[in-house]
């Protein structure tokens, strides 16, 4: 079987890269000349940790190609995938600028039977506009079927995600769709994947929801980690307790300075956007965003706080940036906010990341840049831990002490025990504890 999938993007590029690995042959198309060259050299664009091996292994084995020629791979395809942006309009709903223009492609050059697959994140009842799009494109009319498949990849972890899935969603009112979609994701019946078949409607909206439940619990603990810093107890003994509960799981108990990225803060907010337009509510939605929000705000304090009150003339060291581990994605990241909130109040920023400091001085080039962990705290007034990246959890301590002007400590990912922060003689805060 062959497929082509439309996008180049993290999504689009470890969808195709993963179905090389399983064996089908995978042509990926993107509009960007220069992106598709550094591709087929084995530049990728992205921080993915694994995605590399496996996107030089399959193009050098002759299953994975890329091209910008989306004639040639819609003729040669069975199964097309959709992986283009959706990006958020003003107004918090999706924009499908980029996704009809490829449904529109894709219309033109088919040559025969296609299921066209969403992949892309997309509003409930973009697979029926779709349908009816490429059938008013077509120059030669042709059956074809239309199927939502969400994918639910981690940032840092996607490459496991996709190989090993909690389950695979197909949704499609087209038998014979379905039919080739279980086909190409046989493969995953060897580890009882899971997989659920529902209507277009339903498994568009899974996405939706599956992604606002797990902001909820962010969101969530955030606000019994600000109680807790009222009351004087430990969130993490708050949240352990909770997770032992099946009901409520222990993923997604972590207090911090709020979610970010390409995912939960546009999802959220499209959610918002489908209850509007089908006219029901999302009141624990909106609460999520706006705790979101305000817990992004209140770090700021705390960290002026712990610098004497203000942070005017003082240096502030920041460790990690991106807004989750193993990824260079600086998209919605707290880090921004936080930043440009320190400096606008002024301070001096020097800031280091293992990964996303280019794509960092894109979006805040207004701060300093250190090589290292290091030099990043070196006669610093105060630390603060952004982001939780391995390397962080086991720094040499007593060095950090010696080297900061004032040993203080915000963490706001509560990588370090307060007792021992504390008995090493810096004064330290965390969220929550």
């Amino acid at each position: 079987m062959h497929i082509s999938v439309i996008g180049t993007g993290y999504v689009g590029l470890v969808t195709g890269a993963c179905f090389a690995e399983f064996g089908v042959d995978v042509t990926c198309v993107d509009v960007d000349e220069e992106k598709i060259k550094r591709l087929s050299e084995g530049i990728i664009p992205i921080y993915e940790p694994g995605l590399d091996k496996i996107v030089t292994k399959n193009t050098q084995a002759g299953r994975l190609d890329f091209t910008t020629d989306i004639k040639r791979a819609v003729e040669e395809s069975l199964v097309i995938f959709l992986a283009v942006g959706t990006p958020p309009k003003a107004d918090g709903s999706a924009d499908l600028r980029f996704i009809d223009e490829a449904a529109r492609s894709v219309a033109e050059y088919m040559n025969g039977y296609k299921v066209i697959v969403t992949k892309s994140t997309v509003p409930v009842g973009t697979g029926e506009h779709l349908r009816r799009l490429i059938s008013e494109h077509q120059k030669k009319k042709t059956n074809f079927g239309i199927v939502s498949n969400p994918e639910f990849l981690r940032e840092g972890a996607a490459i496991d995600d996709f190989m090993r899935p909690d389950r695979v969603v197909i949704g499609s009112r087209d038998e014979e769709a379905v039919a080739i979609m279980r086909d190409i994701y046989r493969p995953l019946y060897l580890i009882e994947t899971p997989i659920v078949v529902t209507s277009l409607e339903a498994a568009e909206l899974t996405k939706y929801a599956a992604n606002a439940f797990l902001a909820t619990k962010i969101s969530f603990i955030n606000e019994i980690a600000n109680m807790c810093d009222r009351i004087g107890c430990d969130v993490h003994d708050v949240a352990r307790a909770m997770g032992m509960d099946n009901r409520i799981g222990r993923t997604f108990l972590h207090p911090g300075p709020g979610f970010g990225g390409s995912c939960f803060p546009k999802d959220t907010s499209a959610l918002v956007s489908v209850a509007r337009q089908f006219k029901s509510e999302s009141l624990i939605v909106d609460a999520v965003i706006e705790v979101n929000r305000r817990q992004r705000l209140a770090m700021i304090p705390k960290i002026e706080r712990l610098a004497g009150g203000s942070v005017e003339g003082k240096t502030i060291a920041v460790l990690g940036l991106s807004f989750k581990p193993e990824t260079d994605d600086m998209r919605d990241a707290p880090s921004v906010e936080i930043i440009q909130g320190l400096v606008e109040r002024g301070a001096k920023v020097r800031a280091y990341d293992p990964v996303a400091m280019e794509r960092a001085k894109e979006v805040l080039p207004q701060i300093d840049y250190a090589e290292d962990e290091y030099a990043s705290v070196t006669k610093a007034d105060v630390l603060v831990f952004m982001t939780e990246w391995n390397q962080f959890r086991a720094l040499d301590m007593k060095r950090v002490h010696t080297l900061m002007n004032n040993p203080k400590i915000a963490d706001l990912r509560n990588i370090y025990e307060p007792e021992m922060m504390r008995e090493l003689g810096f004064e330290y805060v965390g969220v929550g504890r």
